[in-house]
């Protein structure tokens, strides 16, 4: 009877384990995702204006 509950706190140890770190690892790369998408924003938003307001002149 022993064996089992020692069994099952290790299983819930593990489990938690594996959350944490699973947590920590979508935290890295929701703040990666972040910087990415600012510098993605700050480069492509510009360059895409500049050819949009290439392409105005035609249909004016």
């Amino acid at each position: 009877m022993d064996n089992k509950g020692q069994v099952s706190a290790e299983f819930i140890l593990l489990f938690g384990a594996i959350i944490v770190v699973v947590l920590l690892a979508i935290h890295m790369y929701n703040s990666y995702m972040d910087d990415l998408t600012e510098q993605i924003a700050s480069k492509e938003v510009m360059e895409f204006n500049t050819k949009l307001n290439a392409l105005e002149s035609y249909f004016k």
